[in-house]
């Protein structure tokens, strides 16, 4: 995302009327560095005004290993259907109907591969809330129905072989061999890549990065 991207979309969101609570979607593919550019926009739109943004990661919703395991669904993780779906919905629900001081979320924590309980909190404070996940805007049964709860949507988008690079440099950092990498990037990664690229709806706004 460029500067001029960042400041549009900063002046954009901060620019909303006061009141109702803004629930933002960023969404894109794995490795198109939804993360970084996440937190970028969270730590500009607070230095302009203080503790208006959060961050909520769909990736808390992970399905635990376990239970991935029971389902025959371990090597697919990351995939839509290895997340808890309605309970994403009705967090979003609770955050877009304003009312709790309150609302506590889950994390995922990637030194243990698994999701924290309660890990961070929304106060009512924090009156823009980014959330970042890959299959926000995903046009498939139950995903789509997320979208009514968005009031702006964000696409980051890569091509497809610089994402495959980068997802096989992610797992490279972790020290897995070359056909460990191969078989995770070829049967997982790319497949969820281009479900997001290809089967979701157009954003509000698309961001190249």
């Amino acid at each position: 995302m460029s500067k001029d991207q960042l400041t549009s979309l900063v002046e954009m969101l901060l620019a909303r009327p006061a009141g109702p609570r803004t629930l933002v979607a960023l969404a894109g593919p794995p490795g198109a560095g939804k993360s970084t550019l996440v937190e970028t926009l969270r730590d500009a739109l607070n230095a302009q005004r203080p503790g208006t943004a959060q961050i909520v990661p769909m990736d808390g919703f992970h399905l635990d290993d376990a239970v991935l395991k029971q389902k025959g669904l371990l090597p697919r993780k990351g995939a839509p259907g290895t997340f808890d779906l309605a309970g994403l919905a009705h967090l979003l629900e609770r955050l877009k109907a304003d009312i709790e001081d309150e609302i506590f979320i889950p994390v995922f924590d990637r030194r243990i591969e698994l999701s924290r309980a309660a890990g961070a909190s929304v106060p009512r404070t924090c009156r823009i809330v980014l959330v970042e996940g890959n299959y926000l805007l995903l046009d498939h049964p139950g995903w789509r129905d997320l979208r009514s709860l968005f009031d702006v949507t964000v696409m980051i988008k890569t091509d497809e072989l610089t994402l495959q690079h980068r997802l096989v440099r992610r797992w490279q950092g972790l020290g897995l061999s070359t056909d460990v990498i191969s078989a995770k990037v070829e049967g997982n990664d790319m497949p969820n890549v281009r479900l997001v690229l290809n089967e979701s709806v157009k954003a509000d706004i698309e961001i190249e990065n």
